[in-house]
């Protein structure tokens, strides 16, 4: 882990030492100064500052520089609640899988939970080629300290060299953990995974608000850790005769120690999200005011799907915050969505990019929009939606959807 040292003998103006850092985090405390936890490690004060005045110093630690090549293999952490495996847990294995062709390596799972024995097994049929499973009754529920006590135990006894985590609530809350207790990187709802013939693991997401795509490495340190959400990659397909096998780690007594005991658990109401429809129909700041919303719904009734919109929508309290697509919403992947008034911000195409067919309504011909829609259809959305909508009622739903989408 890096740190910066400062030198107070090599500094001779302490306030223009201070103001070397643009995030502030060098600071004045009792004529001393100190690093805050504001500190983006930028350099800049050891680039710019007095010579010898601070210092970048790196640890050596076990999982760093020569001891890279001891780690090997992809892993993906099985996500699951009450035995049943999430889809995101089929979708990396599938992506795993497709790593492990460019950069020969074994396929990995690790499953924690109680009773997940005969779960394991039938997880075999999607490619991993060994499943670890750590099963005990205090593990039913996900509790941080034992799930990541587990984990680390498995790291440590098998030293997989890429870590894939769903990016769900359990897995953004694990993956970190872990990533700390190792001392190493970790990227966040990755859109995009490559390797290198190295074994290096390129995590790719959008970064500056999403005006740049970052290609993220860890190249000084194992394992490398990222997050994946539900619907970006396709669902790993099962395999006929799969040859993988499963194998039960012990559970130690000091692995299930917590401070927190679970005293009930109480299921959500179900409710229809956009992430499973098969139409959704999207609208953006293209709309004018809320109660146009109306005719958005019609369109979407009309169809059997699903209300979604942007964030900016969102922003304005005209649409529930689950209907959001993007990085800091939903990821879907319909059959059929048509995006109404919608500029095709990065962020928006992030997660919504696996639609099978996309149309695109926007009075803007040079609206970003169009470089990922399937049919672009430039014009005002108050006159092409009204029209779509007597079509469907004059032909129905299921011609619309079959014919190319209805779209002429």
């Amino acid at each position: 882990m890096a740190e910066l040292i400062i030198h107070p003998d090599k500094i001779t103006d302490p306030a223009a030492a201070m103001k070397l850092c643009p995030f502030g985090a060098i600071v004045d405390e009792a004529g001393q100064l100190t690093i805050t936890a504001a500190c983006r490690m930028c350099r800049l004060c050891v680039r710019k500052g007095p010579a010898g005045a601070f210092e970048l110093r790196e640890d050596a630690s076990p999982a760093a520089g020569a001891d890279i090549g001891s780690w090997h293999g992809i892993a993906v952490y099985v996500e699951h609640e009450g035995g049943k495996i999430h889809p995101v847990t089929l979708e990396l294995l599938g992506k795993a899988r497709e790593l492990a062709r460019k950069s020969p390596q074994p396929v990995y799972a690790l499953f924690i939970g109680a009773g997940s024995r005969q779960a394991a097994t039938a997880l075999l049929e999607y490619g991993p080629d060994e499943v670890f499973v750590y099963d005990h009754p205090e593990l039913t529920h996900f509790r941080i300290e034992p799930y990541a006590a587990a984990g680390a135990d498995f790291i440590t006894r098998v030293r997989p060299a890429i870590i894939l985590v769903g990016g769900t609530t359990v897995g953004r809350s694990l993956a970190p953990r872990l990533a700390a207790r190792f001392r190493t990187g970790l990227t966040a709802d990755c859109t995009a995974l490559d390797i290198q013939p190295d074994g290096g693991l390129a995590q790719i997401r959008p970064a500056f608000g999403g005006n740049i795509m970052a290609h993220i490495m860890t190249p000084k340190r194992r394992p490398q850790f990222a997050t994946v959400r539900y619907k970006i990659f396709p669902l790993s397909e099962p395999e006929a005769r799969p040859s993988g096998k499963v194998t039960v780690l012990p559970v130690k007594p000091e692995f299930l120690s917590s401070a927190i005991t679970v005293l009930e658990v109480k299921p959500k109401p179900a409710v229809n999200g956009i992430e499973e429809a098969e139409v959704i129909v999207a609208a953006g700041r293209g709309l004018k005011k809320a109660e146009d919303l109306a005719m958005i719904r019609e369109l979407a009734a009309l169809l059997h799907g699903e209300v979604a919109s942007t964030r900016s929508l969102i922003e304005a309290g005209w649409v529930d915050p689950r209907r959001q697509i993007g990085l800091s919403g939903r990821t879907v992947k319909p059959r059929l969505l048509i995006a109404c008034g919608i500029s095709g911000a990065i962020q928006f195409v992030a997660g919504m990019k696996g639609s099978e067919t996309v149309i695109a309504i926007n009075s803007d011909p040079e609206a970003p929009i169009f470089r990922t829609a399937h049919y672009a259809l430039v014009g005002d959305l108050y006159q092409i939606v009204p029209e779509l909508i007597n079509r469907i009622k004059a032909d129905g739903a299921a011609a619309f959807i079959s014919s190319g989408a209805g779209v002429p």
